[in-house]
Protein backbone atom coordinates (compact mmCIF):
# COMPACT_ATOMS: atom_id res chain seq x y z
CA UNK A 1 0.00 0.00 0.00
CA UNK A 2 1.00 3.18 -1.40
CA UNK A 3 0.66 5.66 1.74
CA UNK A 4 2.43 9.06 0.20
CA UNK A 5 1.55 11.63 -2.07
CA UNK A 6 1.73 11.50 -5.59
CA UNK A 7 2.05 14.51 -8.11
CA UNK A 8 1.60 13.48 -11.76
CA UNK A 9 3.41 15.94 -13.71
CA UNK A 10 2.77 16.01 -17.27
CA UNK A 11 3.42 18.70 -20.28
CA UNK A 12 3.62 18.85 -23.77
CA UNK A 13 6.74 17.41 -25.73
CA UNK A 14 9.53 19.98 -25.11
CA UNK A 15 7.61 21.90 -22.47
CA UNK A 16 10.70 20.88 -19.96
CA UNK A 17 9.05 17.92 -18.03
CA UNK A 18 12.98 16.36 -17.22
CA UNK A 19 14.39 19.58 -15.81
CA UNK A 20 11.49 19.92 -13.72
CA UNK A 21 11.92 16.64 -12.66
CA UNK A 22 15.98 17.08 -12.06
CA UNK A 23 15.01 20.13 -9.53
CA UNK A 24 12.55 18.22 -7.83
CA UNK A 25 14.81 15.50 -7.56
CA UNK A 26 17.73 17.86 -6.19
CA UNK A 27 15.49 18.86 -3.22
CA UNK A 28 15.23 14.77 -1.89
CA UNK A 29 12.25 14.35 -3.81
CA UNK A 30 11.36 10.84 -5.41
CA UNK A 31 11.06 11.03 -9.22
CA UNK A 32 9.77 8.12 -11.37
CA UNK A 33 9.46 8.70 -14.91
CA UNK A 34 7.93 6.74 -17.43
CA UNK A 35 10.13 7.61 -20.10
CA UNK A 36 12.85 6.35 -18.76
CA UNK A 37 11.32 3.29 -17.58
CA UNK A 38 10.18 2.83 -21.35
CA UNK A 39 13.76 3.34 -22.92
CA UNK A 40 14.92 0.52 -20.59
CA UNK A 41 11.58 -1.71 -21.67
CA UNK A 42 12.72 -1.83 -25.29
CA UNK A 43 16.70 -1.21 -24.73
CA UNK A 44 18.30 -3.46 -27.30
CA UNK A 45 17.97 -7.14 -26.91
CA UNK A 46 14.77 -6.62 -25.15
CA UNK A 47 11.91 -8.85 -26.44
CA UNK A 48 9.70 -5.83 -26.70
CA UNK A 49 12.36 -4.31 -29.00
CA UNK A 50 12.18 -7.58 -31.46
CA UNK A 51 8.66 -7.39 -31.66
CA UNK A 52 8.77 -3.50 -32.37
CA UNK A 53 11.22 -4.36 -35.08
CA UNK A 54 8.76 -7.35 -36.40
CA UNK A 55 6.27 -4.52 -36.51
CA UNK A 56 7.66 -1.58 -37.98
CA UNK A 57 10.56 -3.16 -39.73
CA UNK A 58 14.31 -2.81 -38.76
CA UNK A 59 15.30 0.37 -40.42
CA UNK A 60 13.44 1.46 -37.53
CA UNK A 61 17.08 0.56 -35.46
CA UNK A 62 20.15 3.22 -35.20
CA UNK A 63 23.05 1.56 -36.60
CA UNK A 64 24.15 0.24 -33.07
CA UNK A 65 21.06 -1.50 -33.09
CA UNK A 66 19.06 0.60 -30.37
CA UNK A 67 15.41 2.08 -31.26
CA UNK A 68 15.60 5.06 -33.18
CA UNK A 69 13.39 6.79 -30.71
CA UNK A 70 12.99 10.16 -32.54
CA UNK A 71 12.48 8.06 -35.73
CA UNK A 72 9.41 5.70 -34.10
CA UNK A 73 7.95 9.09 -32.71
CA UNK A 74 7.41 10.46 -36.17
CA UNK A 75 5.70 7.35 -37.37
CA UNK A 76 3.29 7.26 -34.20
CA UNK A 77 2.43 10.83 -34.37
CA UNK A 78 1.24 10.26 -38.01
CA UNK A 79 0.15 7.19 -37.81
CA UNK A 80 -2.63 6.57 -35.11
CA UNK A 81 -2.95 3.05 -35.84
CA UNK A 82 1.00 2.36 -34.76
CA UNK A 83 0.54 4.52 -32.13
CA UNK A 84 -2.35 2.47 -30.57
CA UNK A 85 -0.50 -0.95 -31.43
CA UNK A 86 2.95 0.66 -29.21
CA UNK A 87 1.19 1.81 -26.50
CA UNK A 88 -1.22 -1.65 -26.18
CA UNK A 89 2.23 -3.40 -26.08
CA UNK A 90 4.05 -0.97 -23.46
CA UNK A 91 1.55 1.18 -21.57
CA UNK A 92 0.58 -1.98 -18.98
CA UNK A 93 4.37 -3.09 -18.58
CA UNK A 94 4.84 0.66 -18.02
CA UNK A 95 2.47 1.02 -15.06
CA UNK A 96 3.55 -1.62 -13.89
CA UNK A 97 6.78 -1.22 -13.39
CA UNK A 98 5.86 2.83 -12.03
CA UNK A 99 4.02 1.43 -9.20
CA UNK A 100 6.61 -0.96 -8.58
CA UNK A 101 8.97 1.84 -8.17
CA UNK A 102 6.37 4.12 -6.74
CA UNK A 103 5.90 1.59 -3.66
CA UNK A 104 9.76 1.69 -2.82
CA UNK A 105 10.32 5.82 -2.42
CA UNK A 106 10.53 7.53 0.62
CA UNK A 107 10.32 10.51 0.31
CA UNK A 108 7.27 12.92 1.76
CA UNK A 109 5.42 12.99 -1.89
CA UNK A 110 6.77 11.55 -4.83
CA UNK A 111 7.08 12.67 -8.72
CA UNK A 112 5.20 10.63 -11.62
CA UNK A 113 6.30 11.76 -15.07
CA UNK A 114 3.83 10.72 -17.09
CA UNK A 115 3.96 12.39 -20.95
CA UNK A 116 0.60 11.35 -21.49
CA UNK A 117 -0.75 11.20 -17.79
CA UNK A 118 -4.02 13.07 -18.89
CA UNK A 119 -5.06 11.46 -21.89
CA UNK A 120 -4.31 7.70 -20.69
CA UNK A 121 -6.43 5.77 -18.11
CA UNK A 122 -3.66 3.89 -16.61
CA UNK A 123 -2.99 6.49 -13.94
CA UNK A 124 -6.05 7.53 -12.00
CA UNK A 125 -4.16 6.92 -8.42
CA UNK A 126 -2.41 10.21 -8.63
CA UNK A 127 -3.31 12.61 -6.29
CA UNK A 128 -2.56 16.08 -8.11
CA UNK A 129 -1.62 17.03 -11.67
CA UNK A 130 0.97 19.06 -12.38
CA UNK A 131 1.38 20.53 -15.41
CA UNK A 132 4.85 22.24 -17.12
CA UNK A 133 3.54 24.65 -19.89
CA UNK A 134 5.27 27.00 -21.72
CA UNK A 135 4.67 28.75 -24.77
CA UNK A 136 4.32 26.91 -27.93
CA UNK A 137 7.56 29.04 -29.77
CA UNK A 138 9.28 27.79 -27.32
CA UNK A 139 8.27 24.48 -27.23
CA UNK A 140 8.74 24.19 -31.01
CA UNK A 141 12.57 25.37 -30.69
CA UNK A 142 13.57 23.03 -28.09
CA UNK A 143 11.99 19.90 -29.95
CA UNK A 144 13.87 21.20 -32.71
CA UNK A 145 16.94 21.50 -31.02
CA UNK A 146 16.62 18.13 -28.68
CA UNK A 147 15.96 15.43 -31.66
CA UNK A 148 17.06 17.85 -34.97
CA UNK A 149 14.03 17.86 -36.24
CA UNK A 150 12.79 20.80 -38.94
CA UNK A 151 9.92 22.93 -37.78
CA UNK A 152 7.09 21.24 -39.95
CA UNK A 153 7.76 17.88 -37.61
CA UNK A 154 8.46 19.41 -34.41
CA UNK A 155 4.76 21.66 -34.87
CA UNK A 156 3.12 18.22 -36.33
CA UNK A 157 4.49 16.35 -33.07
CA UNK A 158 3.08 19.17 -31.16
CA UNK A 159 -0.55 19.20 -32.71
CA UNK A 160 -1.36 15.37 -32.63
CA UNK A 161 -1.08 15.95 -28.56
CA UNK A 162 -3.33 18.02 -26.32
CA UNK A 163 -3.72 21.34 -26.96
CA UNK A 164 -2.32 23.90 -23.89
CA UNK A 165 -6.04 24.61 -23.03
CA UNK A 166 -6.79 21.27 -23.00
CA UNK A 167 -3.83 20.27 -20.46
CA UNK A 168 -4.34 23.06 -18.12
CA UNK A 169 -7.69 22.97 -18.08
CA UNK A 170 -7.03 19.50 -16.10
CA UNK A 171 -4.29 20.91 -13.56
CA UNK A 172 -4.15 21.21 -10.00
CA UNK A 173 -0.79 23.13 -10.17
CA UNK A 174 1.20 24.34 -13.03
CA UNK A 175 4.68 25.20 -13.92
CA UNK A 176 5.06 28.18 -16.47
CA UNK A 177 8.79 27.08 -18.07
CA UNK A 178 8.95 30.28 -20.07
CA UNK A 179 12.20 32.18 -18.80
CA UNK A 180 15.34 31.00 -17.06
CA UNK A 181 16.77 28.18 -15.48
CA UNK A 182 17.14 30.09 -12.39
CA UNK A 183 13.66 31.11 -12.60
CA UNK A 184 12.65 27.70 -13.42
CA UNK A 185 14.71 26.09 -10.17
CA UNK A 186 12.93 28.78 -8.02
CA UNK A 187 9.05 27.69 -9.23
CA UNK A 188 9.80 24.27 -8.36
CA UNK A 189 11.14 25.12 -5.07
CA UNK A 190 7.90 26.76 -4.00
CA UNK A 191 5.80 24.21 -5.06
CA UNK A 192 8.21 21.82 -3.03
CA UNK A 193 6.99 23.57 -0.26
CA UNK A 194 3.84 23.77 -1.06
CA UNK A 195 3.71 19.69 -1.63
CA UNK A 196 5.70 19.14 1.83
CA UNK A 197 2.52 21.54 3.62
CA UNK A 198 0.04 18.74 1.91
CA UNK A 199 2.14 15.80 3.05
CA UNK A 200 1.59 16.77 6.06
CA UNK A 201 -1.67 17.27 6.30
CA UNK A 202 -2.26 13.75 5.19
CA UNK A 203 -0.04 12.21 8.18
Amino acid sequence: MIELNIIGMTGGIGSGKTQVSLFFAELGISVVDTDQISRELVKSGSSNLQEIVAFFGSDILLTNGELNRSKLRQIIFSKPDKKQWLEALLHPQIRKLAWQQLAACHSSYAILVVPLLIESQHYDFVDRILVVDCEEDLQIERVMQRDQNDRSVAKGIISSQLTRKQRLSQADDVIENNGTLAELKDKVRQLHEYYQELAELRD
